[in-house]
């Protein structure tokens, strides 16, 4: 997966998000709508998360397709 697969990645799933968002404000958010848009949020923290690993690879010259997906439990946990 390279950086352009990563960004319309990260495109369809704030797309997706949106939508859950404003289906959620419109109708009541269900168990599953809320189910669904947490897993879509800690997906999208992965994407970004392996978008800057490969770029931070990239810059200091290392391969950019080393990077692998982390899991969500070590992405999760970062302090902003």
């Amino acid at each position: 997966m390279d950086n352009q697969d990563i960004l319309e990645r990260i495109k369809a799933l704030v797309e997706e998000e949106h939508g859950l968002r404003e289906g959620s404000q419109a109708a009541g958010a269900g168990a599953p709508d809320i189910l669904r848009l947490q897993q879509v949020e800690e997906q999208l923290d992965q994407c970004w998360d392996l978008l800057r690993q490969r770029r931070a690879k990239k810059d200091y010259g290392e391969n950019p397709d080393e990077a692998e997906v982390r899991p969500v439990s070590e992405v999760e946990g970062y302090q902003s």
